[in-house]
């Protein structure tokens, strides 16, 4: 048996935006999602560069064993194509994109990319379920147990991308092969879908049993009426017998297509006239098909005001993010000594989460192995009182230990001496047997 893609996509500029920076692309053999970011020109074009680059590989059905290494190049291709654009136009500088696509391999094959926060979820024998996992600050608290899955999905910081396509040598998406089966749905959809119509509702919707076009119409339809300010893009593919399958044309959208259409619509278009717009957009045209002249003007006003609610609901963001982290403790040391911290044990860049509460007496030097590298590793408490109570049992242990060792006791000579009952960090294997031999 041979399995086809029956494919639909759509997308909306939102509710706030006046320029769609997101592009989808889905056809036979590829179904792909790019969310530009970068200001007034860049998103738009980050994200057509890298679906222009990306779309010829819906040419042909690609071998498994040679899947990932052609996706791998490809991007890499599309990456330096956002480097060079920015150099030759300086006021692209700072754009990017995500990218989450899908690319049929072998017979029943699908090599999957990903790198940001756009989504792909799959529908399987009724159990829906998100396969590509956020490059994201906020995805890094729950990964590391800060933060639960549904704490997550209002979190201030949500939408806080920690990697995409810049242009950068380093940019490195996450590569993968999955196995398809008959009856797959695959969603892939950015962040204007994801960030405001609730996981249940998307699954209910995926699974209500309505075909291709009407499953993405009805979820940006959700997504608008819950006041998505964002781009939202949408693309659906299901996996069906080739005897089946309808033959259609691929279907292009948001930023990559021609503007002249309705965003909310698809532009289905012929293989030539595919090629041709994709070429005209890897030469940096589709933009200058658009008639300035012609596009309404907004009053100087309205765009200040929305301006400035957008500069203050940042500022709301920021702060309440910044307060959030201010009820947090974890205990560290300051390369010799325990040391309490306040805010949260790891950094965003250049910009540190935590500040140094209390330096103790306790050298890391008395501790036994177990402890100080729970220590080193970091150990998350619920409130400074807390990380009090936790300091002072550290402080048992190192005192029963350096006794132990002034003594000669048997610990010096590798044998293991129970001394503490400390709980291990979040993560670690749990142990109430230490050791106090260096």
């Amino acid at each position: 048996m041979t399995l086809a893609i029956h494919f639909a996509a759509r997308t909306d500029v939102g509710l706030v935006r006046s320029r769609n920076e997101d592009s989808g692309y889905a056809g036979p053999h590829l179904l792909a999602v790019a969310d530009g970011m970068g200001g007034h020109a860049g998103g738009n074009v980050a994200s057509s560069l890298v679906i222009a680059r990306l779309a010829p590989l819906d040419g042909d059905s690609h071998g498994s064993d040679d899947a990932l290494e052609i996706l791998a190049r490809t991007l890499a291709t599309a990456n330096t194509s956002l480097s060079t654009a920015m150099e030759d136009n300086p006021e692209l500088k700072g754009m990017g994109t995500t990218l989450t696509a899908l690319m049929r391999c072998g017979p029943l094959g699908l090599a999957l990319v990903h790198i940001g926060d756009s989504r792909a979820h799959l529908l399987r024998d009724g159990h829906f379920a998100q396969i590509t996992r956020d490059h994201s600050f906020v995805q890094s608290l729950v990964d590391s147990g800060r933060i639960t899955e549904e704490e997550a999905e209002h979190h201030p910081q949500r939408s806080l991308v920690t990697r995409v396509l810049t242009g950068a040598p380093e940019d490195e998406p996450d590569l993968s092969i999955r196995q398809a089966h008959l009856g797959d749905r695959y969603l892939i959809c950015s962040d204007g879908l994801s960030d405001y119509v609730g996981r249940d509702t998307i699954a209910e919707v995926v699974g209500s049993g309505m075909g291709p076009d009407e499953t993405a119409e009805k979820l940006v339809d959700l997504a608008l009426r819950a006041g998505a300010p964002d781009n939202v893009t949408v693309v659906i593919g299901d996996i069906v017998d080739t005897s089946t399958s309808p033959s259609s044309q691929p279907i292009i959208v948001g930023a990559v297509a021609e503007r002249r259409a309705d965003l909310t619509q698809p532009v289905a278009l012929s293989p030539a006239a595919k090629a041709a717009a994709l070429r005209r957009e890897a030469l940096g045209t589709v933009d200058d098909e658009e008639d300035e002249t012609d596009a309404p003007r907004r009053p100087w006003w309205r765009v200040a005001a929305v301006m400035t609610l957008v500069i203050l609901a940042l500022a709301g963001a920021i702060y309440a993010a910044y307060d959030w982290t201010r009820d947090r403790y974890f205990i560290g040391d300051d390369g010799a000594y325990v040391a309490v911290y306040r805010g949260l044990p790891q950094d965003l860049g250049p910009i540190r989460l935590s500040t140094l509460d209390q330096v103790t007496s306790i050298p890391l030097s008395d501790l036994p192995p177990f402890e100080r590298g729970a220590v080193d590793s970091r150990i998350s408490v619920d409130d400074r009182a807390a990380a009090i109570s936790r300091v002072e049992s550290l402080r048992q242990t190192a005192d029963a230990c350096r006794t132990q060792r002034s003594m000669g006791t048997p610990a010096d000579r590798g044998v293991v001496t129970t001394v503490s009952q400390f709980s291990p960090a979040p993560g670690a294997t749990s142990n109430s047997r230490s050791s106090c031999s260096r």
